[in-house]
């Protein structure tokens, strides 16, 4: 008899830290911010298809949720122009062009799900645009580009796909990419 008693105490005692525990966790607002972790490919459009034909990236993106269909986004990362063979020059290739983006943009959902969105910022380059692997020219420098990019995509709770253009210029050069970007996203 003391048993049943210990063991429907012990029952009812957990029912209740469970539902209590339940209800606070449904009354807790999800959080405003999130934090999403992406790896991006592009095809370079531009002078960037003259010495490319693949980009591959990656970036963290920082997002606040202005509203239920406004998202502001702040992101960074690092984006790689792999070179491609110089014709006629028996293999040499050029060197891969580097680029630090720094964006900030908005997010605006026009159906569940689906958004479409503009960023604009800086981009660094790393690498000298045109050098190439054995290239002895000295004076070609590391320039910094505009960027503009518009996009459409996709995203639900945790997964975010987007398809972008982002043009670079300055300096009297312009080129850009067509990129698609897969991305991780969690709420901090």
């Amino acid at each position: 008899m003391k048993n049943t008693k210990k063991m429907i105490a012990i029952a009812v005692a957990a029912l209740a830290i469970l539902f209590t525990t339940n209800a606070k966790a449904q009354t807790t607002p999800p959080s405003a911010w999130r934090l999403g972790i992406g790896i991006e490919g592009g095809i370079p459009t531009g002078n960037a298809h003259d010495i490319s034909n693949f980009e591959l990236g990656g970036t963290a993106r920082l997002q606040y949720d202005a509203s239920k269909n406004v998202a502001l986004m702040l992101t960074s990362g690092y984006y790689n122009f792999f070179g491609k063979s110089i014709p006629d020059l028996g293999g040499i290739k050029y060197k891969s062009l580097g680029m630090i983006p720094v964006k900030a943009g908005v997010k605006a959902f026009f159906a569940p799900n689906v958004y479409v969105s503009g960023e604009a910022g800086a981009g660094f380059e790393t690498s000298a645009f045109g050098d190439f692997s054995g290239d002895r020219t000295a004076g070609l420098e590391k320039d910094t580009k505009l960027i503009l990019s518009p996009g459409v995509g996709y995203a639900c709770k945790s997964w975010d796909v987007g398809v972008r253009y982002e043009n670079y210029s300055g300096q009297g050069n312009s080129y850009g990419l067509v990129g698609l970007r897969i991305a991780y996203g969690f709420g901090l």
